[in-house]
């Protein structure tokens, strides 16, 4: 994970006891401190990620992609739909697969279903930087390895109800 930072204490209980201070007990200081804690994981997380997907020279979000074309169909898929499967704007996916193509871990090619779109297909370069990159992501436990198998469970199903009522994807 990122380095620790050792502080003598939380700061962001400090910030949710300052918040019911501040604004009374009925501010949703809760969920501030809740949110705030999601955002520092999230951080610490992504951080931790991509150190490990670099020793590979790989970003996160291109491990990923990677991933969802090792998950795919073997003619490929279409930018679109990486960018759908990845929740990132359409550009963003062109250009990570414009990267992973410029490394040889991609090729992109004509979609026969459709003379004017490509499908980016993943090479055998990109399979075993892929397959590399899983196995210290494993070894990492995804920075979550300090939880419990339903602990895991209940934070998942937690976070997934706050996905499906922000339209996430319809539950």
């Amino acid at each position: 994970m990122s380095t620790p930072l050792n502080l003598p204490f939380d700061p962001i209980a400090r910030a949710e006891s300052s918040w019911r201070e501040r604004w009374g007990e009925s501010a949703p200081s809760r969920q501030m401190a809740t949110a705030t804690s999601l955002l520092r994981v999230a951080q610490m997380l992504t951080i931790a990620f991509d150190q490990a997907c670099a020793q590979h020279g790989l970003t996160f979000a291109r491990y990923e992609a990677l991933v969802l074309l090792a998950f795919g169909r073997d003619s490929g898929l279409p930018m679109s739909v990486i960018g759908e499967r990845l929740m990132v704007h359409p550009t963003s996916a062109t250009s990570i697969v414009q990267r992973l193509e410029a490394q040889g871990f991609v090729r992109r090619v004509p979609n026969p279903a459709d003379g004017r779109g490509t499908l980016a297909q993943i090479t055998d370069a990109g399979r075993a930087v892929m397959e590399a990159a899983t196995q210290d992501l494993h070894r990492l436990g995804f920075g979550l390895d300090v939880l419990t198998t339903p602990e895991h469970e209940q934070l998942f199903a937690l976070l997934r109800r706050v996905r499906v009522a922000a339209g996430d994807f319809t539950g």
